[in-house]
């Protein structure tokens, strides 16, 4: 018996020995990657991976703002971008579970002086950013006044509510004031007093301006610091830690209940966003969870498998569209599989050409990039996918439609870049081609739910 104990536990220590070997060479692996990518350029910024439930590697590295003179910590707090709207959607998950609203109420029921085709919006539409509300000129727009005030001038919606996805600010601007007419306090306060304070972020502040201790400056390649302004109030920005608080509080709801955490896993359509970004529910359990945010120089990504116990955090003040990248390699190197060390963006190099440049251009500069450097960029489908969405975001539809032409030509066997190309013909209104590329994307892809939908709409309208 005693011998059978004594070899359990040279088994046991074994085991153990062995699986603490493994997570350090996985740690030295993500260390390279990290380091590498900084050498290269793509990566400035901080990095938590958890594994299993425990915290696998952690790296700050890189400047702190555009002087260079100072170097970031895992204290530094960043601007997470798109992320920050999971804050106004678990508050009016919060304020539904209270009894004070209902998702399914006309949002006129809490805001005054908006038009009357605002009566048909819900809370839901504006969860699912399928409200219609017109995307506002914010380039022009500096306070949640203004902004306000520029949709309640408005003639009609973009599109009756219910009906088409737009992903913009105008749902975000609308939760957070609904958000505050409920609660009878500003968006901010509300999240500082029932939020951050119970799960103690305390690192994390709300609209930080540039003169906020240990706040990460954002800066371009250039070295040019973006100020710390936003055309809208109720930006969170955390810290890593403060993060990771914030994603367990999601995966063990304590704010809010599964039932509300699905809802706000539940989009419009198949591949679009809703209120926590994407994910999934596995029952009453979050399965799985992603969400990535951009904000002048910021990029935030988070990835989380819960089953897993596995979650990553990729905060950037140099923004270079490489997060997804660099969490892909991480994954496979958990994974225990090779990666592929990250590489450029194609949209970093064409930052000055995507307001001014003409459909040959675009065409010419890809090739002419492709030519000089061949293994420095990424020239794959998602890579000039990546530069037609953007394109499309700044309503240049020709060069957007021109890019994912060109990009189906490249690769003719990707269902998703026929699907890309439909939208940005739906966008344009030229719902003929919109179909004929739809069809394609779903004869190429049969598992193509969106397109599928898009295709029977279509069809309907004809």
């Amino acid at each position: 018996m005693q011998f059978s104990v004594h070899k359990t536990l040279l088994l046991v220590s074994f085991s153990l020995a062995v699986q603490l070997s493994q997570a350090q060479t996985k740690q030295a692996m993500i260390d390279t990657l990290i380091e590498r990518s900084h050498r290269l350029g793509l990566f400035t910024g901080n990095v938590l991976v958890i594994d299993h439930g425990k915290e696998l590697y952690r790296k700050a590295i890189g400047a702190a703002d555009a002087s260079g003179k100072s170097y970031l910590t895992d204290q530094y707090r960043f601007h997470i971008g798109s992320i920050a709207k999971e804050f106004n959607a678990v508050s009016i998950m919060m304020l539904q579970e209270q009894g004070k609203l209902s998702i399914d109420d006309p949002i006129t029921k809490y805001l005054d002086g908006l038009p009357g085709w605002a009566d048909k919006i819900s809370i839901r539409n504006l969860l699912q950013y399928s409200s219609g509300l017109p995307d506002l000129q914010w380039k022009t727009i500096t306070s949640d006044a203004l902004a306000m005030d520029a949709i309640k001038q408005a003639v009609k919606p973009d599109f009756a509510p219910g009906t088409q996805y737009a992903y913009n600010n105008s749902n975000t601007l609308l939760q957070r004031q609904i958000v505050a007419r409920v609660s009878g306090r500003s968006f901010a306060s509300f999240v500082t007093q029932n939020i951050l304070r119970p799960l103690k972020m305390s690192a994390s502040l709300v609209d930080p301006d540039d003169a906020a201790p240990l706040m990460a400056k954002s800066y371009t390649n250039a070295l040019v610091q973006a100020p710390l302004v936003s055309a809208i109030s109720g930006w969170t920005a955390v810290t890593m830690d403060d993060f990771y608080k914030w994603e367990q509080s999601l995966e063990q709801f304590k704010l809010i209940s599964p039932a509300s955490t699905k809802i706000l896993l539940t989009p419009f359509a198949s591949g679009k966003q809703c209120g926590l970004g994407g994910g999934e529910m596995a029952g009453d359990q979050l399965g799985k969870h992603t969400h990535d945010g951009t904000a002048m120089q910021y990029q935030a990504l988070l990835t989380a498998d819960v089953k897993q116990g596995r979650t990553v955090i990729l905060l950037t003040n140099n923004r270079q569209n490489s997060l997804y990248d660099i969490n892909a390699a991480i994954q496979n190197i958990l994974g225990g599989q090779t990666y592929v060390q990250p590489k450029k963006q194609l949209i970093t190099a064409w930052q000055d050409k995507l307001d001014t440049a003409s459909v040959a251009g675009l065409i010419k500069a890809y090739q002419e990039l492709k030519a000089k450097y061949p293994n420095d960029y990424n020239f794959n489908e998602p890579a000039l996918n990546v530069v037609g969405y953007t394109l499309l975001g700044k309503k240049r539809y020709d060069s957007a439609i021109a890019v994912f032409e060109y990009n189906t030509i490249l690769f003719p066997h990707s269902g998703n870049a026929f699907d890309s190309l439909a939208e940005a013909y739906f966008n344009q209104g030229d719902k003929a081609k919109s179909l004929l590329n739809y069809e394609r994307a779903l004869e190429l892809d049969p598992s193509n739910a969106g397109a599928k939908e898009k295709i029977n709409s279509l069809r309907q309208q004809k």
